[in-house]
């Protein structure tokens, strides 16, 4: 999440003289944020296991994926808030003991109340100890510094994807499932012991009112929202267990608007949402981020269940996806430079849709990992492309809310799109069943096909222009 700086903080802190823990403050920051972005994918490698340890059925194993990216996205705004009124150093070193204790928590669980309860907390954690963490680097570092620093940040996300598949792999088939959530302790403790000691009080920049009403409406009808389409597996979308509290995510959703629009100090300006750039930009990331997810959540089910693969097979074989995520970020720039920012995002989104459609074709491990390469490499430059849509074709001062925005449709979008793969595939989940799987992917295929119509038309044409000094996660 980026948090636009004052330009008299700039001015102030680029004349005074470098702080010399700098390197190890960023270098700290990284293991910290490095944890967040492992705990996005590192469960879903573990997740058999997990389901047979605690005897989960599809619907609680659904939500120990998605209750984290709920938390943490729906609350990422209200970490930023809460950042520039209390000072990141204090938000930071409060949300790095949340995720701490919850990991703890998470590991110990002997139930699925416990587990859940866990990583929703993990996921309060990371909303507050993200977005201070990248205000702490943006602050502390300047020019091509700051460039460095951000690069170094940037690269957190493929890292952690790949090193996520792998290492819940190891961990599952070696202690057991509980460390993939034990291992965030003792690396967390410690950097919990030395953060303090490298990084200054800093100060704030805004009135200390907390807008936690729209942050709680905002968050509970995405709860609402995911809880309706996970239960549509079970109970079928004519329900009342679904339509309810679907109709509740709607409702809630439309008082968020409401209580944003009334209050002094909003957790978000409703109305830069509205903007075409924004609204697209979030589009596409939501439905970039689901198609991701999804796929890695029905590819490690699929894998284990279906193929007979062991944790640790199953992890290996996700490398290639994490390469190719890495070689579509890179190859996104040089597409975006040359073609623009709508035609890359467009020919993302079909090359995503390539790939499911080879889901649904091959059933074997080989053309499993080979689809799932193709649908990364396609859908990474569609992240790409909805952060420059975003970012680069709104005013500078609006920026930063923008980004926000973003980054919080990335987790949320990741989270609905666990929830849904999953009541599309519930019988496969659940009992096997190849072609609930491959219904699965014929909807990604269908969802990525028309995401690519939308963007045709909404992706505004010509050269974006990125803001100096911003990043997005």
């Amino acid at each position: 999440m980026s948090h636009p700086v004052p330009a008299e903080d700039h001015h102030a802190a680029a004349s005074a003289p470098p702080d010399p823990r700098r390197w190890t403050a960023l270098a700290l920051l990284c293991v910290a944020q490095f944890m967040l972005v492992l705990d996005v994918t590192v469960i879903n490698v573990a997740l058999p296991a997990i389901g047979r340890g605690l005897h989960l059925d599809r619907e609680t194993l659904t939500w120990a994926v998605t209750a984290y990216t709920l938390c943490f996205g729906g609350l990422m705004l209200l970490g930023g808030r809460l950042t520039d009124a209390f000072g990141a150093r204090r938000v930071l070193v409060s949300g790095l003991a949340v995720f701490v204790a919850a990991s703890l928590v998470t590991g110990s669980a002997a139930g699925p109340a416990v587990l859940i309860g866990g990583r929703l907390a993990q996921g309060v954690g990371a909303a507050l100890l993200s977005p201070a963490a990248l205000a702490t680097i943006t602050r502390t570092f300047h020019g091509p510094e700051r460039n460095r620093a951000l690069g170094v940040w940037a690269a957190l996300g493929g890292v952690g994807f790949a090193a996520g598949a792998l290492l819940g792999g190891v961990l599952t088939a070696g202690p057991g499932w509980r460390w993939v959530f034990f291992v965030n302790v003792p690396v967390g403790l410690a950097v919990l012991a030395w953060l303090p000691r490298v990084l200054s009080a800093g100060g704030t920049h805004s009135p200390r009112r907390i807008d936690v009403p729209g942050a709680a409406l905002v968050t509970g009808g995405t709860a609402a929202l995911i809880y309706g389409v996970v239960g549509a597996g079970d109970a079928g979308w004519g329900s009342a267990a679904t339509l309810i509290p679907l109709a509740a995510s709607l409702v809630l959703y439309a008082l968020f608007a409401l209580v944003e629009g009334a209050a002094k100090v909003p957790l978000m300006d409703v109305r830069v949402l509205a903007r075409r750039p924004v609204a697209t930009g979030a589009f596409l990331m939501s439905i970039g981020t689901g198609l991701l997810l999804g796929s890695l959540f029905l590819g490690s089910i699929y894998l284990q269940q279906m193929r007979g693969l062991s944790a640790l097979v199953t992890g290996v074989l996700f490398l290639p996806v994490a390469l190719a995520t890495a070689a579509g970020g890179h190859l996104a720039g040089a597409l975006i430079g040359r073609i623009g920012v709508r035609s890359t995002a467009v020919a993302g989104l079909l090359v995503a849709a390539a790939g499911a459609v080879m889901l649904t074709q091959l059933h074997d491990t080989a053309g499993v990992v080979a689809s799932m390469v193709v649908g990364a490499a396609g859908i990474v430059p569609v992240f790409v492309a909805a952060t420059t849509t975003a970012l680069g074709f709104v005013p500078d001062h609006e920026a930063g809310l923008a980004s926000g925005i973003v980054n919080t449709f990335h987790e949320v979008g990741g989270a609905v799109g666990i929830a849904t793969v999953s009541t599309i595939a519930a019988a496969g989940v659940e009992h096997g069943s190849a072609p609930a799987f491959t219904a699965a992917y014929t909807a990604g295929a269908i969802a990525a096909a028309v995401a690519a119509v939308v963007a045709l038309v909404l992706v505004p044409g010509g050269q974006a222009r990125m803001p100096e000094g911003l990043h997005v996660h």
